[in-house]
């Protein structure tokens, strides 16, 4: 079993239990980097590093390590964040720890990047791998220059960049679309027509296991999302399908949604889900990835589950 061990930092939070649960159930051997000690699942093992704030050594954690999921890092929390802090724990953290699994013979380090490494634009074109990065905050450009810098490791590295990621545990923007769906009376929505790329979190969970493998081309960065973006309008119809209900959308025009917004101070808020930001995992898909899951009957099991909530 040792040469199916498989580092995982940032276990803890919404994505991380399903990474670990699926690399479970695929036969690895999951090591979980903690910050503190705490509960862990049956069928994996654990090591306290600490927190990435500060320098950690890797040496004791990656010991027999045959792979590293790195999830670990500062999520974007918008405006007013310490630009030296995203460059310490998502850039230097990172890459401090690719540089150890390369002294350490680690033959796959994925890293989960954002798709704000390549732009932080909404309504702009649909997304390709081929572009020329452009990220215009400081969380996008710390993922940025983590992907970069592991390019000059000596190392097979995959860096993931997920679009808006949703499932069971899902907080911020599309638990509120969530909570929205499930008022029993009409929405304002049904004028949202804008397609955006969405990522069930069995996409991202398959993704990762897709990328440990050597079917996928290592060093290479992959944009990641359900192959099919979707509206907002869309989005809440197959919530509300989830809850056995009619879409109940009235068309009302998005430019007033957005002036109200604006009202309100939510503007920015309104952009991030009614925006337009298509990016299809097209590098992925020729590699050989198959998605476990479509976006509308997924978007329906999770209200379906989250019918209480």
């Amino acid at each position: 079993m040792a040469d199916r061990r498989v580092l995982v930092t940032g276990a803890s939070g919404f994505v991380g239990p399903h990474v670990v649960a699926a690399l479970i159930q695929a036969g690895y051997l999951p090591r979980l980097a903690l910050r503190r000690a705490q509960p862990i699942p049956a069928g994996a093992e654990a090591v306290v590093t600490g927190d990435l704030s500060a320098a950690v050594n890797w040496r004791p954690a990656l010991e027999g390590v045959d792979h590293v999921v790195h999830m670990a890092g500062l999520a974007h929390a918008g405006p007013g964040l310490d630009e030296a802090l995203y460059r310490r724990i998502n850039t230097e953290a990172t890459l401090e720890l690719g540089r150890a699994a390369a002294s350490a013979g680690v033959r796959r380090f994925v890293y989960l990047s954002s798709i704000k490494a390549l732009t932080d634009a909404f309504d702009g074109p649909p997304l390709t791998e081929e572009m020329q990065p452009a990220p215009d905050d400081p969380y996008g450009c710390s993922k940025l220059a983590a992907e970069r810098g592991l390019a000059e490791i000596d190392l097979d590295w995959v860096a993931l960049r997920p679009v808006l990621i949703y499932g069971p545990g899902v907080k911020a923007n599309m638990a509120a679309l969530l909570k929205l769906a499930r008022l029993p009376v009409p929405l304002p929505f049904g004028g949202l027509k804008a397609p955006r790329s969405l990522l069930a979190v069995e996409n991202l969970v398959s993704a990762i296991l897709f990328a440990l493998t050597p079917a996928c081309p290592a060093r290479q960065s992959y944009a990641l999302s359900d192959p099919e973006p979707i509206s907002v309008s869309g989005m809440l119809a197959a919530m509300r399908a989830g809850l056995g209900r009619g879409p109940g959308l009235l068309p009302v025009p998005e430019a007033w949604l957005r002036r109200l917004a604006r009202l309100a101070g939510r503007e920015e808020t309104f952009l991030k889900l009614a925006g337009s930001l298509v990016a299809r995992p097209e590098r992925l898909l020729r590699a050989g990835w198959q998605p476990l899951v479509e976006t509308k009957p997924a978007l329906a099991r999770l209200a379906a589950s989250n019918r209480a909530g």
